[in-house]
């Protein structure tokens, strides 16, 4: 064991108490996960699927990509979509929900980007990161519900590519990357800019969805 880690030891991004060596979550709060069901569920005109519930030890892993830069859990997330998910989900392009530039600015990556990638890593699935979000950077969070059903703030578009039937063959089938799943209203207007730019197949995977939903 490298002297480091005898000096820190892995924690749990719950708890903090300590977890097992490449470990997110230690056994007791990976444990309480709320495991949804198989099925996947329709949202905004989107059909999405998560294996976990937004809550407890899942909100804290959301937690801690978002805003603490723990590229590791990007591939824990992974892993659980990975290895739970409808098979008939895992096919076709993964395309990360955009970030509003200015946040990206400020946070230095795209959560739903590193949880593509290491998805990608996963399944061997192609990755596009084909999508700008533009407009005022309004965070999601504290939106109303009827706000957040309206969709992002601002618009979400295809980038431009020098080869448009190209852009089209690569999303014939797309599938939707995030963290975090709500209401949907986000998923739906990606959705609707990546149809337009001649994508027919759709589907979306997030680590987590809010209860309820």
């Amino acid at each position: 064991m490298a002297l480091r880690e005898l000096l820190a030891p892995p924690f749990c991004w719950s708890c903090s108490g300590p977890a097992r060596r490449g470990d997110a979550l230690c056994g007791g709060c990976r444990a309480s996960l709320h495991r949804l069901a198989p099925e996947p569920v329709w949202l905004s005109g989107v059909r999405v699927w998560a294996p976990v519930a937004y809550a407890g030890p899942a909100s804290a892993l959301v937690s801690a990509l978002k805003f603490r830069g723990a590229f590791g859990v990007a591939d824990v997330m992974a892993a659980q979509i990975a290895a739970n998910s409808p098979p008939e989900f895992l096919g076709g392009t993964l395309v990360p929900v955009p970030l509003h530039p200015r946040r990206l600015r400020s946070r230095g990556y795209n959560q739903a980007a590193a949880i593509a990638a290491a998805l990608g890593e996963r399944t061997q699935l192609p990755l596009a990161d084909c999508l700008l979000r533009k407009g005022p950077a309004v965070t999601q969070v504290g939106r109303h519900r009827e706000e957040r059903r309206a969709g992002p703030a601002g618009s979400i578009e295809v980038r431009a590519e020098r080869s448009a039937g190209g852009l089209a063959r690569r999303l014939a089938r797309v599938l939707l990357v995030d963290d975090v799943v709500t209401t949907g209203a986000t998923l739906a207007a990606c959705q609707a800019a990546l149809r337009e730019a001649g994508a027919r197949e759709f589907g979306a995977v997030v680590f987590a969805r809010t209860l309820g939903r």
